[in-house]
């Protein structure tokens, strides 16, 4: 089955067999894609991975089977008997990180349009996913990080076989350079913001825990850089309730850094478009995105519904990481500002107990 790209920017509509990353008037890409209506008879239970719910995604081919690993369906947990909070630990993927689902869709679509060499930027955790399953697929991968990037993450990047390209200077500059050489050279732009495909995967975020718990939690927590996990969430949850599958969609708390916070400060403003902002260092490198590609969608999204968006205080995230870790979760740096971050909504507006936070990443990675 084959799909259609449109343009977000003006209106285009192009085969997904292109191996162009964006529009030829510099758009973005959307898939043309609504999904049947939710049923839980069209979960292949005989597939333990995220393509259990390819029904409900836009999956052009039988490729996947030689792409998975088993990727997806992570426990959900308790953190304590007291807060109401549940922690999906997204860490145990197959590269220890969240981004596994979205790799496993994108790198699916690659094979099946018959790419062999692809480049992409990355803080970290979706290199080393989009490195592992480009691996796995037989096509050779380029990755260009920022410098300050987990070392931890670029040894990991490396053992899939990918060249590693350390850029200097910050997360933005490093997706433009990047940018810069596949425009130069041709090569296929595996990027987690630009490919809708990645999205696809993402969705299966809630998917997954609708299957587990039989509901969706009242609250979910989740980070926004690039904001790859929650426009797959904020799609799924439209999906669930179109179907009727949910009474209502829940309370989405997003979060930001407080040292690179340009979706914040557009809320707080009032603006349709990211605002400007000059990153300063956080340990939540992962969330370190100054210029969002797809800024003006997420705040779309979070208009339409009425989500919030909290900072993490940079002094309380490694107070957050040694709290989980004694409960037996250890996490990377920027996981610990998710559950920082929570905490300090619960500040601002009350207790917030029926709530879900994404363990994105493993303390492993970024143990600086």
């Amino acid at each position: 089955m084959t799909h259609t790209f449109v343009c977000t920017s003006c209106g285009k509509r192009i085969d997904t067999q292109t191996h162009a990353s964006h529009c030829d008037c510099g758009g973005l890409f959307e898939l043309d894609f609504i999904p049947p209506a939710w049923d839980s008879a069209r979960i292949d239970r005989t597939a333990w991975n995220i393509f259990r719910y390819r029904d409900f995604m836009a999956v052009d081919s039988d490729a996947w089977h030689g792409v998975t690993m088993g990727e997806g369906m992570t426990p959900i947990i308790n953190l304590d008997d007291h807060s109401g909070c549940l922690l999906k630990m997204d860490y145990f993927m197959p590269t220890l990180s969240f981004k596994d689902r979205g790799a496993a869709t994108l790198v699916a679509h690659m094979k099946a349009i018959g790419v062999t060499h692809c480049v992409q930027d990355s803080s970290g955790n979706a290199g080393n996913s989009v490195a592992a399953y480009a691996a796995r697929a037989g096509i050779s991968c380029e990755i260009y990080v920022p410098e300050g990037t987990s070392p931890k993450k670029i040894t990991m990047i490396e053992a899939h076989g990918a060249k590693v390209h350390v850029v200097p200077g910050s997360r933005d500059h490093c997706a433009d350079v990047c940018r810069q050489q596949v425009a130069e050279h041709g090569a296929y732009y595996a990027n987690h913001v630009y490919n809708p495909y990645f999205y696809e995967g993402m969705k299966a975020y809630i998917y997954e825990t609708f299957e587990q718990l039989g509901r969706i939690p009242a609250n979910i927590v989740i980070p926004v850089g690039n904001g790859t996990l929650f426009i797959g969430v904020v799609k799924a949850l439209e999906h669930l309730v179109a179907s009727g599958a949910i009474e209502r969609f829940p309370n989405i708390i997003a979060l930001q850094s407080e040292k690179c916070d340009p979706l914040y400060q557009a809320r707080r403003q009032g603006l349709d478009h990211p605002a400007i902002v000059t990153p300063t260092p956080t340990m939540a490198e992962g969330i370190a995105i100054g210029v969002p590609m797809r800024g003006a969608e997420i705040l779309d999204m979070m208009r339409k519904h009425d989500i919030k968006v909290v900072t993490c205080p940079e002094d309380k995230i490694l107070e957050a990481r040694a709290t989980l870790a004694r409960r037996g979760i250890y996490c990377e740096h920027t996981t610990a500002a998710n559950y920082a971050a929570w905490l300090h909504y619960c500040e601002l507006y009350g207790p917030t107990p029926n709530t879900l936070i994404t363990m994105c990443g493993a303390g492993i990675k970024s143990d600086h």
